[in-house]
């Protein structure tokens, strides 16, 4: 009679040997559960030396429904604020128009890697981006990884699922991007018809900020003597406050041109303030109320309207980051600079994207090749190319 505890698979687990009768028994994750696993150990000891031999059969606790499950695993973690309410909203949705119908309502238990399989290769064919396979791959596999944690699963059908969600989608295809005449077009109806907007949409253009980002603003995020922004934050539906995106706070350079735009903004924030009788607002761009502005309401009423005013063909919002990120490609600056100006998580990101907006850039790699080689315009003899050198 035996009871083992070892860690296997980033897990505790109970390996029970008694009259010949084996069986194993998932405790808890690894480090964490090292205790509660030496526990468990000794009270099932302590049973088998008393003829207790109920550790030896299998659990009798009922397997939820796949939804059920996965509706206990949202819930928790929107709660305990691991993942935003608009990630809760997105990965609810996916579940629910593609999970759910398939194997909702099979136990948990009994749904395999070829019913999750089948449904990544099904979305897929549909047509349907990569980023609605990883949203619904990622609250599926979570919750497969709680039934894990509860002792109902030893191993996740949803793992190493990433050969299935090979994107066949060019990341260029779709790249939205103004010329520098329909940039001064856009900005020039700004000051027209909506001037109150004219240094957002002018932030925009000179740092490749994302909407949320531009909206959460504060004005001790800006540095007008060292010419740079702090991004420390992003800003949803006015009112709810998220890190940035990657989670991480960055330092975007600003242009001459933006930080005397920003110092004039400012000024004109007090006067009407004053005018108003409003206290300081420390957000930078802000309706006629003073309140922080929200991306659909922006969007459709002012971005979206401004655009036909302008004559200009509908754009999403983001295209204005994807202009920032091309404009300085295309003047020779370093992607590595251009990365760290957006906020990409790598560098394969920034390439991937904006990579084949560098100006001759193979052409200038392949052309280097030829310091080693003939001179381009002469032979090794002396003559021109074009002319034929024979000897005997």
């Amino acid at each position: 009679m035996a009871v083992k505890v070892k860690e296997w698979k980033g897990a505790r687990w109970l390996f029970i040997d008694h009259k010949g009768k084996r069986k194993a028994k998932r405790v808890g994750p690894g480090q964490s559960g090292k205790k509660a696993a030496e526990r468990a150990a000794s009270e099932i000891l302590a049973r088998l030396a008393l003829g207790d031999v109920s550790a030896l059969s299998p659990s009798t606790q009922q397997a939820p429904s796949f939804q059920d499950a996965a509706d206990k695993w949202l819930a928790a973690h929107v709660q305990s604020e691991q993942i935003r309410p608009s990630t809760h909203e997105e990965y609810a949705r996916t579940l629910r128009l593609y999970a759910y119908p398939r194997f909702g309502a099979k136990p948990a238990t009994e749904v395999t890697r070829a019913d999750i399989r089948d449904l990544v290769v099904d979305i897929t064919a549909q047509g349907k981006s990569r980023s609605v396979a990883r949203n619904l791959l990622a609250p599926v596999r979570q919750t497969f990884n709680q039934l894990i944690d509860d002792g109902l699963m030893s191993a996740n059908p949803a793992a190493r699922m990433g050969r299935y969600l090979k994107d066949r989608k060019d990341r260029r295809a779709g790249l939205d991007l103004l010329t520098p005449q329909e940039e001064e077009v856009l900005l020039t109806a700004t000051l027209k018809h909506v001037p109150r907007y004219y240094c957002l949409l002018l932030c925009a253009l000179r740092t490749g900020l994302r909407i949320g980002e531009l909206f959460g603003l504060q004005w001790d995020d800006l540095d007008f003597g060292g010419r740079f922004v702090e991004v420390r934050r992003t800003l949803k539906d006015g009112r709810q406050v998220f890190p940035p995106k990657n989670g991480k706070i960055r330092r975007v350079d600003m242009s001459l041109q933006l930080v005397e735009e920003l110092k004039r903004h400012r000024a004109e924030h007090s006067r009407e303030a004053l005018s108003k009788g409003r206290g300081r607002v420390p957000w930078v761009f802000i309706d006629s109320q003073g309140n922080p502005l929200r991306k659909n309401n922006f969007g459709r009423r002012v971005f979206q309207k401004l655009l036909r005013k302008a004559g200009l063909r509908p754009i999403k919002f983001h295209a204005l980051r994807h202009t920032f990120a091309s404009r300085l490609l295309q003047n020779r600056e370093s992607p590595v600079y251009v990365k760290d100006q957006l906020g990409h998580s790598s560098i394969k990101i920034t390439v991937d994207t904006y990579g084949h907006l560098i100006p001759g850039a193979n052409k200038a790699a392949v052309d280097r090749l030829d310091v080693t080689g003939r001179n381009p315009t002469a032979t090794e003899d002396g003559t021109t190319r074009g002319e034929t050198s024979v000897s005997f």
